[in-house]
């Protein structure tokens, strides 16, 4: 009888890579996991090349701390213990738009362009007459010239109004967006790893946005117990707690900080893997983890319907399919009129980014 014969996999090395870059992969991906712990990372690295020879004989893990070191990666912390630099923040943003988005823009466009015409910054080839109320910077000088040397010849040149030509431009719309990321003790359950995905997510939306949309802007708020927001460079360092999942304090933070934004587009993104379990009521905190209970879950559809009539929706990213977690989502979705998304770990930057590219061309 014929069969398959299974080993263990041993991919080639990769010959235009240098050892420090082999590593430097490696070691960004640690850096992450362990929430910028250098020390813990360092160790983690250690172990697998002790177990999977990653260094080769001429280059140890000592040499790649010194080069780390030298090339402004990492630098000393005192008492034998290192931190990474803002260049290593940067380095690990970059590296997670490539591999999360970098695939999804060599296939589509990705401009973020509306199907009108109007006051933007892309010009087109696309001429028409000139009308009162177009922008001085809009006329086209060559075709204009072309007009008056057509319409009254050189003997007597002159560049009158009906010779004006205009050169369209893309309308491009501006984007608010609030990525809210659920940072409660399920977020690490059962042995899966969600926050690491939610982290990386992050911080290629906010790569994306800085390189590409700059007008637009961007704001990262976490929730667990109670709601706060942080800064983009703080996002490889976040960590999960023994928190429950205070919804309504995040959706009422967003709102709070899409208020002052003087955007016409404004929207939340909402990446969790589970339902609301706790609210606060003055100082208390009131909590249930046992199922969806209707106090939390009537003052959560409360502010969902608040953010429709404002004309902010809700996408919502849920990393589990639990049926009961799947109706919660669906009556939520359906009462903020928003999106809602059931992925693995693996589909997520797919999906976020599609959202956040149609959402885009729209005004809302």
């Amino acid at each position: 009888m014929k069969g398959f014969r299974f080993s263990g996999y041993k991919p080639e090395p990769d010959k235009e890579k240098n050892d420090f870059e082999k590593l430097f992969k490696i070691f960004s991906e640690l850096m992450l996991i362990t929430s910028g712990n250098a020390g813990e990372s360092l160790k983690w690295l250690t172990d697998l090349d002790r177990q999977y020879k990653l260094t080769s004989p001429g280059y140890g893990i000592g040499d790649f701390i010194e080069d780390l070191k030298k090339n402004g990666y990492l630098e000393e912390a005192g008492s034998g213990n290192y931190k990474m630099t803002a260049k290593t923040e940067k380095h690990i943003r970059h590296s997670a738009l490539e591999e999360i988005f970098g695939k999804l823009r060599k296939s589509s466009p990705g401009d973020h362009k509306t199907h009108f015409s109007g006051k933007g910054e892309e010009m087109t080839t696309e001429t028409r007459a000139f009308e009162f109320g177009d922008a001085p910077e809009q006329i086209s000088i060559t075709e204009s010239l072309r007009n008056a040397q057509v319409n009254h010849g050189l003997d007597d040149f002159r560049l009158s109004e009906n010779d004006l030509e205009i050169r369209e431009s893309e309308f491009r719309s501006q984007t608010s967006t609030v990525l809210m990321i659920d940072i409660s003790h399920s977020m690490i359950l059962y042995g899966e790893d969600r926050i690491t995905p939610a982290k990386k997510v992050a911080m290629a939306l906010a790569e994306l946005i800085m390189r590409k949309y700059p007008k637009d802007t961007l704001d990262v708020i976490v929730f667990g117990d109670d709601a706060r927001q942080i800064e983009i460079k703080d996002l490889p360092y976040l960590q999960v707690g023994p928190y429950h999942t205070n919804t309504v304090a995040g959706l009422e933070l967003s709102m709070d900080i899409l208020r002052r934004r003087k955007n016409p587009n404004k929207q939340i993104f909402m990446i969790t893997d589970g339902k609301p379990t706790c609210i606060k009521e003055g100082i208390r905190y009131y909590k249930n983890s046992f199922g969806i209970d209707s106090k939390i879950l009537g003052k959560t559809l409360t502010l969902a319907g608040q953010l429709r009539k404002l004309k902010i929706p809700v996408t919502t990213f849920m990393l589990a399919s639990d049926p009961w977690l799947k109706a919660f989502v669906r009556e939520f979705t359906a009462a903020n009129n928003g999106n809602a998304y059931y992925s693995g770990l693996g589909g997520l930057g797919k999906l976020v980014f599609e959202d956040f590219r149609k959402n885009r061309r729209k005004n809302l």
